[in-house]
């Protein structure tokens, strides 16, 4: 089996030297060169042909975030960054990375041996990514506030892996401040949650917040689960109130969309719409099947405009996906079940 090819640009010798030796411990995996800045990065490009650059953020010369904006219009190269808790990632992301990893604390051994192992799986999954060469550029206009909506103790959740930050913003940013309220799992580091939300809540017309067990699902409010916590929700009375939970990993992942669909299958029944976006692997798929028995509506992203086409996929071959459209149509057809 050919190899993984990946170039490692990072302006510390020692990470470098770290993140090299760890992803190339795996059989499957080639580190072929290493960079340390954007322009002797360039180069190895050129030279070795990567089919995966994992990319730090703060770097001389130019920082990682310029460096995939100029490159990835002449090189579409699925790229990994790598940085501090910081918001500077979603930066990145809407430049065209398809994923991002936090650093590690090298002093500690364990710390190493988690991001390593991480960074293995997602070197894997970005091999067969779409890059995403700038924006997504959507022709649909922005929903009106005054969109015949109706509610009737309507929900709408989400579940996302690789890609999913930009996908959600894309739909989040057309949907208007009378929506039913929405429940997310995206997987994600921790921390790094609280972020996604903050700058979604600065960025679109809804008030979205990190969860917090306790709250309540409410119009026109977007509720992320924390990235170490599943999340889920109960009916009381005529609401929804979530519930966020530590615990062991479901079908890989904590926090789990099954986890978050399942219950949502089971306290929203027909009063819901479940939307599964681009992401690898297959969680989420038998919550959203779950949903659609209990007479949920169920959207699924296509092939097409999806990062990683894995999750959407499993979803639609086992038939819980009752329509399967592109990232820029999902907020008209949201609108069309809840009108």
């Amino acid at each position: 089996m050919k190899k993984i090819r990946v170039l490692v640009v990072d302006d510390s010798i020692v990470f470098r030297e770290v993140l090299s030796r760890g992803v190339s411990s795996d059989p499957t995996i080639e580190v072929v060169a290493t960079a340390n800045d954007p322009f002797d990065a360039r180069d190895k490009i050129l030279q070795y042909q990567p089919d995966v650059m994992t990319c730090d953020v703060e770097m001389p010369k130019m920082n990682g975030i310029e460096f995939i904006r100029r490159l990835l219009p002449q090189y579409p190269l699925p790229v990994i960054v790598v940085s501090t808790v910081s918001g500077a990632v979603f930066d990145a992301m809407n430049a065209g990375a398809v994923d991002f990893v936090a650093k590690p604390d090298v002093r500690s051994v364990r710390s190493v041996e988690i991001f390593i192992n991480e960074m293995i799986g997602k070197v894997k999954i970005a091999s067969a990514a779409k890059v995403q060469t700038g924006k997504t550029v959507t022709t649909s206009p922005k929903i009106s506030d005054k969109a015949n909506i109706t509610y009737m103790n309507r929900i709408i959740a989400f579940g996302a892996s690789t890609g999913g930050t930009e996908a959600i913003y894309s739909v989040l940013r057309y949907l208007p401040r009378n929506i039913p309220g929405i429940v997310i799992v995206q997987h994600i580091p921790p921390g790094f949650s609280r972020m996604f939300a903050e700058r979604l809540n600065s960025t679109t017309d809804l008030d979205v917040k990190e969860a917090q067990t306790g709250d309540f699902v409410e119009k026109g409010r977007v509720l992320i689960a924390p990235g170490d916590q599943h999340m889920k929700i109960k009916k009381v009375g005529e609401k929804y109130r979530v519930t966020c939970i530590e615990g062991d990993k479901v079908n890989g992942h904590c926090p789990s969309v099954d986890i978050l669909f399942e219950s949502v299958a089971k306290e929203a029944g027909r009063n819901a719409i479940g939307v599964i976006l681009t992401g690898m692997g297959y969680d989420g798929a038998k919550g959203l099947l779950s949903m659609r028995r209990k007479g949920a509506r169920i959207i699924g992203q296509d092939e097409r405009s999806s990062v990683v086409y894995g999750m959407p996929k499993v979803a639609f071959e086992i038939g819980a996906v009752e329509k399967q459209v592109s990232l820029e149509v999902i907020p008209k057809e949201i609108l069309a079940l809840l009108s």
